[in-house]
């Protein structure tokens, strides 16, 4: 374990209003924190052999943060989606504190990783196989100008990006896609790789509440399906989805259209998932789709047929899925919501417009309001964590 400054570390929280955002959503200033502790650690990992060397693998790099004064009795573990690293939660593009701040800001301890096989955890393609990597086009028109590409109904709602539209050439654009680095291609390899790193974390530290982003939902549903007791609680961040089936966006009146290939086989995982009764296979759950959907600007969900198998580890994991206005998930978290109602797994749906705060994309934690969006997660935590 490594420790960096164990004295006091003070971290400038001041933060201004942006050109462009909406003054109603952005956060008033506040005093500079002071940190205990801001060190990292590596767990999981082994080593192996990789063309005729002695090298490891499975390691994953874990930031941890501590305030001067701990007010919660649970940290908050902070995993991002793909293309991302834990930097994403450290700080903005426009230079403004991340989530990691304004939760430690709230009194909790935080930890922040880099996924297994990327960053400072090690990417290595001779043992975790092929990689991928967004283009600059695949980034805006998903995550930071859907305003521009209009490839389903809310994304003319975005807003909030910093700095004006998130396209190449505005400075805050810039700093994040400088900020996006490969990922192993596979997703069913990544959950198998994340899942006992995560657990290995959770078992050094302790019960703690999860906070996943867009790919990483599925690790947490994994978790709290798995370790319900070191899981106190799951906020869901536009969580990878929706059940089974992918989404692909094509803009127009006809701007959905599903993939011919399950995606998540067990449903909000990957990877098997405890049901009651239990399937002993993937392909034992039996779906069905809504004929109709839930709305205009909605996809049409594809559930269990009842009588619906259970989730019933995952029955007393506080969990709350957080959608923003504009974002393609928009479209399709409520399917999320409703799958795990129907397998008796308690949640909540937050959706953003409907608590005031408008125009946000996927990546909510790097725009305008950002604060103010970790104040509502913050809110919920304090107030379904007993």
């Amino acid at each position: 374990m490594r420790t960096f400054s164990i004295a006091r570390i003070a971290i400038a929280l001041g933060l201004t209003v942006a050109p462009g955002s909406s003054g109603a959503q952005d956060s008033p200033k506040i005093p500079p924190l002071a940190l205990a502790e801001h060190g990292y650690f590596f767990v999981g990992g082994q080593y192996v052999q990789s063309v005729g060397k002695q090298v490891m693998a499975g390691q994953m790099y874990v930031e941890y943060l501590t305030p001067q004064k701990i007010m919660h009795p649970y940290p908050i573990v902070m995993i991002h989606g793909t293309a991302q690293t834990g930097s994403n939660f450290i700080g903005t593009p426009d230079g403004r504190p991340g989530w990691a701040h304004n939760f430690l800001a709230r009194g909790y301890r935080v930890y922040v990783v880099d996924q297994v096989g990327r960053a400072r955890s090690g990417a290595d393609p001779q043992i975790y196989g092929p990689y991928m990597r967004f283009t600059v086009e695949q980034e805006e028109s998903l995550f930071t100008a859907p305003e521009k590409y209009k490839l389903w109904p809310q994304a003319a709602l975005h807003t909030q990006w910093p700095g004006g539209a998130g396209v190449a050439g505005n400075p805050t654009f810039d700093q994040f896609y400088a900020s996006q680095v490969e990922s192993i291609a596979s997703a069913v390899k990544t959950e198998e790789l994340m899942f006992p790193a995560d657990i290995a974390l959770l078992e050094k530290i302790g019960p703690a509440i999860v906070l996943t982003h867009s790919q990483s939902g599925v690790f947490g549903f994994k978790l709290a399906d798995a370790r319900p007791d070191l899981v106190k609680a799951h906020v869901a961040v536009e969580p990878n989805g929706p059940p089974f089936y992918d989404i692909d966006f094509k803009g127009g009146s006809d701007w959905s259209k599903d993939s011919d290939k399950v995606a998540r086989a067990w449903g909000v995982a990957r990877i098997p998932l405890a049901y009651d009764p239990p399937a002993a296979a993937a392909s034992e759950l039996n779906l069905v789709r809504q004929e109709q959907a839930d709305g205009p600007q909605l996809v049409r969900c594809w559930l269990q047929k009842d009588p619906a198998r259970q989730l019933p580890k995952m029955k007393n994991v506080p969990t709350v899925i957080v959608t923003s206005e504009a974002s393609f998930r928009a479209t399709y978290d409520h399917c999320t919501s409703k799958f795990l109602s129907q397998a008796r797994v308690p949640n909540t749906h937050l959706r953003l417009e409907k608590t005031g705060l408008l125009g946000n994309g996927h990546m909510m934690m790097l725009e305008h309001n950002s604060a103010v969006i970790a104040g509502a997660i913050g809110n919920w935590l304090e107030a379904n964590i007993k």
